[in-house]
C-alpha cells in the first residue's frame, strides 16, 4: 500500500510574441505529448517553459516582466522550475544568465532538442507535423520558412533567428494534411520572409508551386500569405491568387516608408517607384485583393517632410489594413549606428496621425460593404454575438463580423453567407442570409 503520492510534473508552455513563436511553442507541445508529458498552454503548471520575444523594447519589455513573474513564482514555492527560450534568450543569454540567474536554463531559437532533454524528454524527428495546436480549431498557422537574408538595417531578426531556411514542400504538404484532419480550414502561412520560399533549396521562389500544392489538401478551404516582403516579390503568386478560390485575396506585406531617402537608409532595396508598380499589378492582377501593410515612424533622420510625404502616401493608396509602429533603436542592428534623433513624443504622435488617417479609410471601405453578401468564418462567442472573419481578415489584427447571437446558432469554425447590415472604423455588423 502507498504511503505517499508522487506529484506528475505538468509542463506549462507560455508564448510571447508573434505568430512564428505561436507556432514554435505548438511544435514544442507536440514533442512533448509524444514523449507522455502532460503539457498545457498558459494554465498552472509546476514547470513553466516562456517562449519569449525579443524583436522591439515593447516586446523585450514583457518578455522580462514575464520571466521576473514566474521566478517570484519559483522563489515562492509555486512552480518548481522555469525555463526560457524564444528569441530574447537567443539575442541576450549571457545577460540573461548574469541578470536573472534563478531561472534554471536558457535556450535559444535553435536549441529545441536540448530544451525536451533537459525537460527530460527526447526529441522526435520522425514527427513530422505533429503539433499541439492553440488557436482555435478552424485555423493554424504553417511556418513554411525559418531566418532571414534580408539586410534591413533596423531588423534584429537575423541575429535571433539566423539565415533563411526552406521547409521542404513535401513536409509542408504532410503537416497540412494533419492540420485538416484535425478541423483546420484554414492555413496562415508565416515565415521572416514568405517571398523568398525555395530559393536555398529549390534554385527558384517557389512560393506559387507550394501554393498550388496546398490547395489540393482535402478539408482546406482558405489559405492567407503573411509576411510577404516586397522586393523581388514573385508576380506568379497573384495569378494563383486571382484563379484559385482557396487562396485568399488578402496578403500582408510590411512597406514601412515610402520616402526614399528613409528607404534607402532602411536598406530595404527598393524605392517609392518600384512599390508603388508592386501595388499596381497586385490590384491590377486581383481586383478585390485586401492589402495590409506596416509602418515605421520616427526612423533615424526621418523628417518633417519625409512624414509628410508618408501621409499624404498613405491617404492615396487606401490599403485595406495598415499597422503602425514607431521606431525602436535596436543593438547590433545596421541602424544602432545612427543617431536616433526623433524624440519619442514626437514618433508616439506621427503614429497617431498615421492610424487616425488609416480609421478614416477603414470606415470608408467598411460603409461600402453595407449591404452585400460575404462568406465568413466563425471564429467564437463573445457576449451576444458570434465573431466571424471575412477572407479579407485575419485573426487578431484585422476587421471581424459581428452577428447577433439571439437570431441563430452558429457553430465555431463553421463556414456562413452573411449579408452586412452596419459598419464601424474596424468592426462589420451582420446577419446571417
Amino acid at each position: 500500500m502507498r504511503t505517499k503520492t508522487i506529484k506528475k510534473n505538468k509542463i506549462n508552455v507560455v508564448t510571447l510574441g508573434c505568430s512564428k513563436n505561436v507556432y514554435d511553442s505548438e511544435v514544442l507541445m507536440g514533442q512533448l505529448r509524444a514523449n507522455d508529458k502532460e503539457v498545457v498552454h498558459e494554465e498552472e503548471g509546476n514547470i513553466v517553459v516562456i517562449n519569449t520575444c525579443g524583436f522591439i523594447a515593447n516586446a523585450k519589455e514583457e518578455s522580462i516582466n514575464t520571466i521576473l513573474e514566474y521566478v517570484n513564482k519559483k522563489e515562492e514555492g509555486i512552480v518548481d522550475k522555469v525555463f526560457v527560450t524564444g528569441c530574447l534568450s537567443e539575442r541576450y543569454k549571457p545577460d540573461l544568465q548574469k541578470e536573472i540567474p534563478s531561472v534554471d536554463q536558457y535556450f535559444g531559437t535553435t536549441e529545441l532538442p536540448a530544451l525536451l532533454k533537459a525537460l527530460e524528454a527526447n526529441y522526435k524527428h520522425e514527427l513530422i507535423g505533429e503539433r499541439l495546436t492553440t488557436t482555435p480549431k478552424n485555423y493554424a498557422y504553417l511556418k513554411i520558412a525559418e531566418g532571414c537574408d534580408r539586410p534591413c538595417s533596423f531588423c534584429a531578426i537575423p541575429i535571433m533567428r539566423g539565415k533563411h531556411k526552406s521547409t521542404p514542400m513535401e513536409e509542408l504538404v504532410i503537416e497540412a494534411e494533419k492540420l485538416a484532419k484535425n478541423g483546420v480550414k484554414e492555413l496562415i502561412l508565416i515565415a521572416q520572409d514568405l517571398t523568398y520560399y525555395g530559393l536555398d533549396i529549390y534554385k527558384k521562389r517557389n512560393l506559387a508551386e507550394l501554393l498550388r500544392e496546398l490547395i489540393k489538401v482535402e478539408g482546406i478551404d482558405w489559405i492567407r500569405l503573411h509576411y510577404a516582403y516586397p522586393t523581388g516579390f514573385p508576380l506568379d503568386v497573384l495569378e494563383v491568387m486571382r484563379d484559385e478560390p482557396k487562396v485568399c485575396n488578402y496578403i500582408d506585406i510590411p512597406l514601412q516608408h515610402i520616402s526614399d531617402s528613409i528607404l534607402k537608409s532602411m536598406r530595404r532595396g527598393s524605392g517609392k517607384e518600384k512599390v508603388n508598380k508592386l501595388l499596381n499589378d497586385f490590384r491590377e492582377t486581383v481586383p478585390n485583393i485586401a492589402i495590409r501593410t506596416t509602418l515605421i515612424v520616427g526612423y533615424p533622420g526621418e523628417t518633417e517632410e519625409n512624414f509628410q510625404e508618408l501621409k499624404e502616401w498613405v491617404s492615396a493608396m487606401r490599403f485595406e489594413r495598415l499597422g503602425c509602429f514607431t521606431y525602436s533603436h535596436e543593438e547590433n542592428t545596421h541602424a544602432f549606428n545612427l543617431v536616433d534623433d526623433v524624440p519619442e513624443d514626437v514618433k508616439m504622435q506621427r503614429a497617431n496621425e498615421i492610424m487616425e488617417i488609416q480609421s478614416q479609410i477603414s470606415w470608408e471601405l467598411n460603409q461600402e460593404k453595407i449591404g452585400k453578401e460575404f462568406k465568413v468564418v466563425i471564429d467564437r462567442k463573445e457576449g451576444s454575438y458570434f465573431v466571424g472573419r471575412t477572407q479579407f481578415d485575419s485573426p487578431d489584427v484585422d476587421n471581424e463580423v459581428l452577428i447577433n447571437a439571439e437570431k441563430g446558432y452558429l457553430r465555431t469554425g463553421d463556414f456562413a453567407m452573411v449579408k452586412i447590415t452596419g459598419a464601424e472604423d474596424f468592426d462589420l455588423y451582420a446577419s446571417v442570409v
